[in-house]
């Protein structure tokens, strides 16, 4: 993204429309590439806009709304009139007008569907969950006869419409739509004019059910370094095809997704830096009531040994270093295994292996921690035995950060829920809570020595 191009077209389109050069302002806008005109059209104010987008031609405005996010391409969408709407949505990738068409209101969606002339190839569309294989496909693909000749494609791809995505894959299939095959670019090219589709295919292909989740799709193209993705139904027919620009988006939502879930923010993805002020507290205000529920659980341990800070002042200074430190490792050990979750890395059967993995990490950390920790509370105060609790206290707590590290997201796993749902914030409730006890336990039952 050229942001100086785009402000210095912003203010070329300022200065146009208030010499009341309407035409100077589109020719601006559309000198931009697709994706910059979407970031610039994002920012211009919402009544510039509605006087801008019906004035583009029909390939502009298409152009810009497939590059535009979801939901300000609907309501981008919903302000058009029907006819114009559907003249645009005709000019869209058939899953870009799917998703336009899926964010409008039935009956509306219903009107422009009526004066669609493709909307044979968007209905079908309409009618998977947006975040299956079956939402994320188009129903722009190739697909020939086993025994069509290399000529015959070639003559055929050379027929096709400029507008046609690159075909890097074409899909063979029997009379019955079935998917039997598959024919890459090189392989026809090279082929001899009369061998068949049949004869150079490869028979081995991968492809996912219309019902399967877009993150499992997602990384199945990323396993197997896929461009493209063919979509079947039960029956083994194809119906469509994950483009590799498609499932970019999908890995970027998931990956925000699961972020947000991370740091207790949101489980929705369409929280931003500027998203309006009200929907930023309603997305993360009840998540600091939720933690402030957990604070006063770790709050309560200490108060269980009110007595013995009382008598040590000094144990107030070293608890937040125990609490803290686990906190980070307990971090660590979850960002890993949300991380290798959604990746597939880590399966249920993997856990027992995963938590020896883990308990050996977190005695390695802990006694390194440990001992360093142990050392400086002693330089500090003076103290070797306040150093030593210091120091077995973190041990005990870094082993306990990397089983909370483990055993929570896959806990959330088994229970099929989101793994990284609320992880963090149970963790560090695990390590605030495993810390705080252990360091004022070791204390009080040493502190004759401490004193």
């Amino acid at each position: 993204m050229d942001q100086t191009l785009i402000d210095t077209t912003l203010e070329q389109i300022r200065l146009a429309l208030v010499g009341g050069k309407l035409d100077d302002a589109i020719r601006a806008l559309t000198g931009l590439h697709p994706a910059d005109r979407a970031d610039a059209f994002s920012d211009l104010p919402d009544d510039t806009q509605a006087r801008l987008l019906p004035r583009l031609d029909v390939g502009s405005a298409a152009d810009l709304l497939e590059e535009m996010e979801d939901e300000e391409a609907s309501d981008l969408a919903e302000a058009l009139p029907v006819g114009a709407l559907a003249d645009v949505l005709d000019e869209m990738e058939p899953d870009e007008a799917a998703n336009i068409l899926g964010d409008l209101k039935p009956e509306q969606a219903q009107d422009v569907l009526a004066q669609m002339d493709e909307a044979d190839e968007v209905r079908p569309l309409l009618a998977h969950p947006d975040e299956t294989a079956g939402g994320q496909m188009t129903t722009s693909f190739i697909a020939l006869r086993r025994f069509t000749t290399s000529q015959q494609a070639i003559d055929f791809l050379r027929q096709l419409d400029p507008d046609q995505e690159t075909p890097y894959y074409l899909y063979v299939i029997d009379r019955y739509q079935k998917l039997i095959g598959i024919v890459g670019l090189r392989e026809l090219v090279l082929s001899q004019p009369e061998t068949t589709m049949e004869t150079i295919m490869d028979r081995n292909v991968i492809s996912v059910p219309a019902g399967t989740d877009q993150e499992e799709a997602a990384r199945t193209m990323t396993r197997y370094d896929l461009a493209s993705l063919p979509v079947v139904d039960a029956e083994g027919r194809l119906i469509g095809v994950i483009t590799y620009d498609d499932i970019v988006d999908v890995i970027e939502e998931e990956a925000t997704e699961d972020i947000y879930r991370l740091s207790g923010t949101s489980s929705a993805s369409d929280l931003g830096v500027w998203s309006p002020i009200g929907l930023n507290v309603r997305r993360r205000l009840p998540w600091l009531v939720f933690n402030l529920f957990t604070a006063f659980l770790a709050a309560s341990v200490i108060s269980i040994f009110e007595g013995t800070i009382a008598r040590l002042a000094a144990l107030a200074v070293f608890q937040s270093i125990v609490a803290g430190e686990g906190g980070n490792a307990g971090t660590q050990a979850l960002a890993l295994m949300v991380r290798g979750i959604a990746l597939g890395e880590v399966e249920l059967k993997d856990v027992w292996r995963a938590i020896g993995r883990e308990l050996l990490i977190g005695i390695l950390h802990g006694l390194t921690i440990g001992l360093l920790v142990g050392i400086g509370a002693y330089l500090w105060r003076g103290n070797f035995w306040l150093g030593a609790v210091l120091g077995m206290a973190m041990i005990g707590n870094l082993l306990a950060a990397g089983m909370a590290g483990t055993l929570v997201p896959l806990s959330l796993k088994a229970l099929k829920l989101d793994p990284a749902l609320a992880s963090a914030v149970i963790v560090t409730t695990v390590t605030d809570t495993v810390g705080f006890g252990l360091f004022l336990g070791l204390a009080t039952a040493f502190l004759p020595l401490l004193a």
